[in-house]
């Protein structure tokens, strides 16, 4: 799919996200968990698929307990680079606020991983379309097999994240583990960080994007120069 939704909904010389671009990775298939403090807390669940990040909202975030069926609701594709993009969406653009990468690691197709690349990226595809959709994870955190299955009667978008019965499967909260597995940074530690709103991605922010995310504070006025331009205009007269 492209990526026009994704283009629409953003203004690259406000945001420090990545462009447009379809980019495939050529090798092991790739998988990214997103932490992102925007209007409400959720984390942003991506699978690579065609040279772009299929992509869903997942306001609990994942689990390894079989028992908890986490609703992830599907948004626009976006472009295979963002899962590097760790840092701040200024006010006022889409999605603003603030992003770390709370896990990543390669991915592929439940009982294929076996075959080639673009042999499981094809069934990956077709069970993507049929609403059913089976894969493996190997991340920092998120380990074993997972089920994406789509909702009836609850809409377009609407899905369920189910960790698979394995030797990965724990009622521990791994939502606990609350740190970037790129920066080792929480939210709130790269949301004061004032580095981090002008280097973001593993590229400088524009001009126009220091513009936005940099408010100039107004110099302070101090009571001894308010007497002092008082007097010179008294002299002056």
């Amino acid at each position: 799919m492209a990526l026009t939704e994704y283009k629409r909904k953003r203004s690259f010389d406000q945001t420090p996200e990545p462009g447009p671009k379809v980019k495939p990775s050529g090798r092991q298939l790739k998988f990214v968990v997103q932490k992102h403090a925007a209007t409400s807390l959720h984390y942003d669940f991506r699978l690579e698929m065609e040279g772009v990040l299929k992509s869903w909202a997942v306001p609990k975030g994942p689990s390894l307990n079989p028992d908890d069926k986490r609703l992830a609701m599907m948004v626009e594709d976006h472009p295979y680079d963002y899962r590097e993009f760790e840092g701040i969406i200024p006010e006022g653009n889409y999605g603003a606020g603030t992003v770390i990468v709370w896990d990543e690691g390669e991915y592929g197709s439940m009982d294929h991983e076996n075959e080639a690349t673009k042999a499981q990226e094809k069934i990956l595809l077709s069970q993507l379309y049929k609403g059913d959709l089976k894969f493996v994870l190997h991340g920092k955190k998120l380990k074993g097999a997972f089920a994406l299955v789509k909702m009836k009667g609850r809409g377009e978008n609407a899905w369920l994240l189910i960790k698979k019965k394995d030797k990965w499967a724990t009622d521990k909260d791994v939502t606990e583990k609350n740190k970037s597995v790129k920066s080792g940074k929480t939210l709130e530690q790269l949301s004061n960080d004032k580095q981090a709103k002008k280097w973001i991605s593993n590229k400088k922010a524009t001009r126009s994007s220091k513009k936005s995310l940099v408010k100039k504070t107004p110099k302070p006025v101090l009571l001894t120069d308010r007497k002092t331009k008082s007097v010179k205009k008294k002299s002056s007269r």
